[in-house]
């Protein structure tokens, strides 16, 4: 198990080496930091934007290898540079990850589970009325934009609100600004402005998750094991959830670490409705503004974030599956 381990670790520093470098190649390649200081009335002279550019290691002057060069040795101190508006990097990405961690981190928990129960529950009452009926649901769910369940959640929330006379779930925001009273006050507060992007998110998780693990259970329903357990006296749900679950469980273990690290830069539509400053709308952003600083910094977040999901993933299919282990 050792090995294997050490070897999945391995193979995890070379991914987010080559992927964080063709990364920062791309935004260096494809982004135009320069037009944001051109064009301006009266105009800025061509040395000050060269001086600027060069102070944030962006001019493109100067050949991309020496720049990657300098981007690497200031990553391998921890410094991930400055940002076009002059700001630390280091200091936006700390701020804005556990903003997007709040919103995402109960949404996907809880999309997962649930995704995982309904799966179970439709596959044992497979052809049943819970199983057309929720499946026919996720369907729904699954073909419709996630920036159209956004929309909705949010239109259906403004018109609670108006037929009970009072904001009981709000739109927009993290929190209320200036919002007056004491902790458990804003703690609520906060709950509300959490409860529709989180929703938004869940229904899409239990969606996705449902119909895999539905599919997963029937396999293993009909499986050679499963009629052996009861063969050897043990009850239908004895065999179930002793043996058929955990085999049926194990291809969304990965599916789960992956798109939970996909979630952290993939949810920009969702925070951008409800106006969540977190690491996906500060993506879009980063991009609109020529930034390559914070877009390569996002970049290399996402590849440890999703490649060590990766790693999780792989170690807890091992830990699920001794013939993992075996090879």
């Amino acid at each position: 198990m050792i090995t294997y381990i050490y070897k999945r670790f391995l193979n995890f520093l070379l991914l987010v080496v080559l992927a964080s470098t063709l990364g920062y190649l791309l935004a260096a390649v494809a982004l135009n930091p320069r037009s944001n200081f051109e064009g301006r009335n009266p105009p800025i002279p061509a040395s000050s934007i060269d001086k600027k550019l060069n102070d944030l290691n962006m001019n493109d002057k100067v050949p991309i290898v020496k720049r990657y060069v300098v981007w690497v040795s200031d990553v391998v101190r921890g410094d991930l540079g400055t940002s076009l508006s002059e700001k630390s990097v280091n200091y936006e990405m700390s701020r804005r990850i556990w903003v997007s961690l709040r919103l995402l981190l109960i949404g996907s928990i809880l999309g997962s589970i649930l995704g995982v129960v309904a799966g179970v529950f439709s596959a044992v009452r497979q052809y049943k009325f819970f199983d057309r009926y929720f499946g026919v649901l996720s369907y729904v769910f699954l073909s419709a934009p996630v920036f159209l369940i956004a929309i909705l959640l949010k239109f259906g929330a403004i018109n609670l609100n108006n037929k009970i006379g009072s904001t009981f779930l709000f739109t927009v925001g993290e929190y209320s600004p200036g919002f007056e009273g004491n902790s458990f006050g804003f703690f609520i507060n906060r709950l509300q402005h959490l409860i529709l992007p989180t929703l938004s998110i869940t229904l899409g998780g239990i969606a996705f998750y449902s119909r895999y693990q539905r599919n997963a259970m029937l396999d293993v329903l009909s499986s050679d094991h499963l009629r052996t357990a009861r063969a050897k006296g043990l009850t239908k749900r004895q065999a179930l959830f002793k043996h058929g679950l955990r085999v049926a469980i194990l291809p969304l273990t990965t599916f789960f670490a992956y798109s939970f690290g996909l979630l952290i830069t993939g949810a920009a539509f969702t925070e951008t409705i409800f106006g969540w400053n977190g690491m996906g709308q500060w993506f879009i952003t980063s991009v609109q503004s020529n930034d390559v600083n914070a877009t390569a910094a996002i970049v290399l977040f996402s590849a440890i974030l999703v490649l060590l999901s990766g790693f999780i993933a792989d170690i807890a299919v091992a830990a699920l599956d001794p013939r993992v282990r075996l090879r």
